[in-house]
């Protein structure tokens, strides 16, 4: 069985990474909006996430407006890549179970 990969499985952190992999970056406010987390939750994921080296978080302003942007590296885009790959894998192995123990009931 193909080992997920678990900082991109969990929930907020897929929804994070396949938003950034539709767009070249994104700022904190749309991706708040986004994904109507928390500016708390937001920020822990995004760090995560930074951490692991599948998003870039660069920090500026706008004038005198702090601007947080996040984007998608290249590392982040393979491992999205790659748990869609491992996810397909996973629920057709799990759909020919399924299928296989309906057949012999």
């Amino acid at each position: 069985m193909t080992e997920l990969d678990r900082v991109i499985h969990e929930p907020a952190r897929l929804l994070i990474v396949t938003i950034l992999a539709t767009v070249i970056e994104a700022d904190f406010l749309f991706l708040l909006q986004a994904t109507e987390l928390t500016k708390g939750n937001l920020s822990t994921h995004l760090a995560k996430l930074e951490e692991t080296g599948y998003v870039e978080i660069q920090k500026a302003f706008r004038g005198k407006i702090p601007l947080t942007l996040a984007r998608l590296t290249r590392a982040g885009r393979g491992a999205l890549q790659s748990y869609r790959k491992d996810m397909t894998a996973l629920l057709k192995v799990r759909k020919r179970s399924a299928s296989a123990v309906s057949h012999s009931a």
